[in-house]
């Protein structure tokens, strides 16, 4: 995808933690945290955000290894296998029980990470949990919104002409109903996917 965007992505080195840092706002957003008014709490967009900060930081895992998969892999299986949902975060001098922190100050604790530049997986795998998502379901989830990213820039997302929002919703919305009516094991489910996504396209 990052390729798509830009061919030249590695040495580019866009700041793809900033993203990291405006997704997870946007998340915070999902749940609602406003405590002067009524919210309520959309786990299926805070998810699809979970998921572009996971390819957020997949790309900054890559680009710290300058774009080689062969040398990232590895890395990326001692950070895997590091996870600690009941361990201690140290960050600015202080210490964070992740198990003690709810969502919301789980968030805040990854956007202030993000913006230092660093990556720590065990805060994200917390929020995962929070956010009701396992890894498989991460996973299934990353090809649907992959699908959709493609989707995007075959429509004009890079030159502005993309429509984001269709009929009064946004795209994301649809991709989350399209994901349910699907089998994610269906061989073909990454094309039926794209397909249903130009069936509700607004012409």
């Amino acid at each position: 995808m990052n390729a798509k965007v830009d061919p030249n992505w590695v040495s580019a080195r866009y700041p793809y933690m900033r993203a990291v840092v405006i997704e997870a706002a946007e998340a915070i957003e999902h749940h609602g945290w406003k405590w002067w008014k009524k919210q309520d709490k959309d786990l299926a967009q805070l998810q699809m955000e979970l998921i572009d900060i996971w390819h957020f930081l997949l790309s900054e895992i890559l680009l710290n290894e300058q774009g080689s998969e062969t040398a990232a892999q590895p890395k990326l299986a001692a950070q895997l296998s590091a996870i600690d949902l009941s361990g201690i975060i140290e960050f600015d001098g202080k210490q964070y029980e992740l198990s003690s922190l709810d969502l919301l100050n789980q968030l805040e604790l990854l956007i202030a990470l993000s913006a230092a530049r660093k990556i720590e997986l065990s805060v994200f795998a917390a929020i995962m949990k929070n956010c009701e998502l396992n890894w498989t379901e991460l996973y299934c989830q990353y090809v649907g919104k992959n699908v959709l990213n493609f989707f995007r820039q075959d429509h004009g997302y890079q030159e502005g002409t993309y429509q984001k929002m269709w009929n009064g919703r946004e795209d994301n919305e649809y991709l989350v109903d399209v994901m349910s009516e699907l089998d994610p094991n269906d061989l073909e489910y990454k094309d039926k996917l794209y397909g249903a996504l130009r069936a509700h396209y607004p012409s």
